[in-house]
């Protein structure tokens, strides 16, 4: 399969972080993310396919019923992706808005970065 730097943006917040069903999303990381892939977190840098597995799985667990929907079109520029993300329970507005930029090289992400913030409160 090739994937465009587009369809990996999509693929890394829908197919991974969105996905609840852990054999679902172990093909999507295989398929979206190189082997020595580093993920870049606030608060922590995540290396390798397995790792950023669990971590996914942490996000699922520490937020049950959460869903990510993308904030706006994918933008690329030749190797680099970007997508804003809202996050929050399914249903209701989001709480947390960031973004994500990954570096793509073979089809792949290679390294990731996730920018975070929350969503204020309405006025």
């Amino acid at each position: 399969m090739s994937n465009t730097v587009a369809d990996l943006m999509r693929r890394n917040l829908l197919d991974v972080f969105n996905e609840p069903d852990p054999g679902r999303r172990a093909r999507a990381i295989a398929e979206t993310y190189a082997e020595d892939v580093v993920w870049h977190e606030p608060d922590r840098i995540v290396r390798g396919r397995e790792a950023l597995a669990r971590r996914a799985e942490e996000l699922q667990e520490q937020n049950p019923g959460w869903v990510y929907q993308p904030d706006g079109p994918v933008s690329v520029n030749d190797d680099l992706g970007h997508l804003g993300f809202r996050y929050g329970p399914s249903g209701r507005p989001p709480v947390v808005s960031g973004m994500d930029i990954a570096h793509c090289k073979d089809g792949v992400i290679v390294e990731l970065y996730t920018i975070v913030a929350e969503v204020p409160p309405p006025s």
